[in-house]
């Protein structure tokens, strides 16, 4: 059922018109349209997968092919799509986040969620999608060295994936069973360097240590590409200061807008990589879960609200802690390295990735990984001054100039009890700011 559910809400995505009245771009809409959807999906249509509509839905670019070939599908047309009506509403939403992009300083295909934070959807369904199919394992060839082109292997070929393959617990692959099943792709050919005089051209201290031999589908589709293919921009670079950029919704009770701080932000901005990591959680949770599975609008629900059945601690506040806890950062590093390599092996070859050698590849993982968990897994999640409804500064701040001398960490005490939830610890830091600027006659909080 939660399969055939994901299908028809991303077959609406393509072939419904966008609707004359659209909904806050909020978590809890795209929750009801879930449950619209759960009410009227027949128990039959449960074989469809929501990766063809995510797939149908999305241009060729490299990562699209990634959900193709890992999630088992091929692109469907018009004539076998029958979607099931949403109110016009909920077919306005659905098309605005199904697709995650930034574009001039905007991120699309976002929503506002309940604790607070922003969430792509994009990352987070192929990611529900990968865990409903319990989590595939494919071989990597020994000698990936560039392009199967002349190998003989092309993209529409390549879907030789197992039915039936699982990791049987977590976390990452680190606790996989030997006995996964698993499936082939093509060994590419030593000589396909060819034709690429640049090939020489790698990183001088990038050794490839141990190679990967296996792809996980459901960090491939989630975290593991997009890493890899955003760092491929400047495999040489060794920070990328615009990884996890926040921004700012311009309101909140109905959300329409999300406007990034830094207008050059990649594509790994924090919500981006809150829906790859929430996607990467509620994965692994589907995957080792028995039938019958619960509703994803009841899962989505529970998980940001007050927690997965009632564990508080299974819920978006504690994404970060309860990614770190799936996967190392040495098996990540792994997962990107192998995502780039069975993208070396699919049709049409993304163009960076064409003549790159195996040493450069491993650089590439291992700059994106240090990065995303240095600067995100290894950080808490800090909310900008817009997401909780900041006053302006009453004067002209004076800019700190980097690096600092020192940096004070403050506490308050006032309200009493501390708050739990996001909406009343917004209003405490509103109340408190008004105190200190319009009762204290400061310019901002004191501290």
């Amino acid at each position: 059922m939660a399969q055939g559910v994901l299908w028809i809400l991303l077959g609406l995505l393509l072939w419904s018109d966008p609707g004359t009245a659209s909904l806050p771009l909020l978590m809890d809409s795209v929750i009801q349209a879930l449950a619209e959807l759960e009410q009227k999906v027949p128990a039959a249509n449960a074989s469809h997968t929501a990766s063809a509509w995510l797939l149908s839905a999305s241009n060729s670019g490299p990562h699209n092919r990634l959900y193709h070939f890992l999630l088992g599908v091929q692109s469907l047309d018009a004539a076998e799509l029958d979607p099931y009506p949403l109110s016009p509403e909920l077919q306005g939403l659905i098309k605005e986040v199904a697709q995650h992009d930034v574009r001039e300083g905007r991120e699309y295909g976002v929503v506002l969620a309940s604790d607070g934070s922003t969430v792509a959807v994009e990352p987070l369904l192929a990611g529900l999608e990968a865990g409903l199919q319990g989590r595939k394992v494919i071989n990597l060839p020994l000698d990936s060295t560039a392009t199967t082109r002349e190998a003989g292997v092309t993209f529409p070929d390549v879907v030789a994936i197992a039915p039936d393959v699982k990791a049987t617990s977590s976390p990452g692959l680190r606790d996989a069973s030997p006995d996964v099943t698993t499936a082939d792709i093509g060994a590419n050919s030593p000589d396909a360097t060819t034709g690429c005089p640049d090939v020489q051209a790698s990183l001088p201290d990038a050794k490839a240590k141990t190679p990967p031999t296996m792809v996980d589908s459901l960090l491939a589709v989630t975290l593991a590409g997009n890493l890899g293919l955003t760092f491929l921009q400047g495999p040489q670079t060794q920070s990328h200061p615009d990884l996890g950029t926040e921004g700012c919704w311009d309101q909140l009770s109905a959300p329409r807008t999300f406007t990034l701080l830094d207008p050059k932000a990649s594509l790994l901005t924090t919500a981006f990589l809150n829906g790859a990591l929430d996607g990467v959680i509620l994965g692994d949770y589907l995957s080792r879960t028995p039938e019958p599975r619960p509703s994803l609008s009841h899962l989505l629900s529970q998980y940001y609200g007050a927690g997965v059945a009632r564990d508080p601690g299974f819920r978006s506040n504690f994404r970060r802690q309860n990614g770190a806890a799936l996967t190392s950062a040495s098996i990540l590093a792994q997962q990107v390295w192998g995502t780039l390599v069975l993208l070396q092996s699919l049709e049409p070859v993304h163009s960076q990735l064409r003549c790159m050698s195996q040493e450069q590849l491993a650089q590439v993982a291992a700059n994106a990984t240090k990065e995303f968990t240095e600067a995100f897994l290894g950080c808490p999640a800090i909310h900008p001054r817009c997401r909780w409804g900041a006053a302006p500064y009453q004067g002209r701040p004076t800019p700190l100039q980097l690096p600092l001398g020192f940096l004070y960490v403050h506490h308050t005490y006032v309200p009493a009890p501390p708050c739990t939830d996001f909406a009343r610890c917004a209003a405490n830091m509103r109340s408190m700011q008004r105190y200190h600027q319009d009762t204290q006659g400061w310019k901002d909080i004191g501290y």
